[in-house]
């Protein structure tokens, strides 16, 4: 995947000296990702996704610069409504014995629950590119843990 460009006048986000800060930018993440052989692609909202097994994993920046990276699981099975009191003890328990990701239950527009896992570091003062691609494989491997596990709990439905 070609890495766009990052608005700094450098074509290639990678380029440079490897411990130079440089600012969290949607082409650097897709640069790290792709420098991985990860399959990524741009959502209609412009945010990053991928597939990991049966589950959507975006990479996202909010805050007021962009300057937070949250890597948001979500896992694939859905829930009927009548579930989602187990899901939050699933998720009290997973949060109690993990520091990644933080799990949390939620019920989609059409009232199915999913449970969603996320990694989120600020990263206002820049982040070199190695710093960014361990980020990133700990947010991915933590959220294809919790999916594994979520995957085993009753009553979920893969759509």
């Amino acid at each position: 995947m070609a890495s766009p460009g990052t608005g700094d006048g450098r074509a290639d986000p990678l380029a440079g000296h490897p411990d130079e800060l440089r600012p969290l930018t949607g082409a650097l993440v897709a640069a790290v990702l792709a420098s991985r052989g990860y399959a990524v692609q741009t959502d209609p909202a412009g945010d990053l996704v991928g597939r990991w097994a049966d589950s959507l994993i975006w990479f996202l920046r909010p805050g007021t610069a962009g300057e937070l990276l949250q890597v948001r699981t979500v896992a694939a099975p859905s829930f009927g409504i009548e579930y989602v009191p187990a899901l939050h003890a699933f998720c009290n328990a997973w949060n109690h014995d993990h520091l990644w990701p933080k799990a949390f239950v939620h019920v989609e527009d059409d009232g199915r629950a999913r449970i969603c896992g996320e990694v989120i570091t600020d990263l206002e003062h820049g982040v070199t590119p190695h710093q960014l691609d361990r980020l990133l494989r700990c947010g991915i491997a933590t959220g294809c843990q919790l999916a594994a596990e979520v995957a085993g709990l009753p009553g979920g439905v893969v759509t």
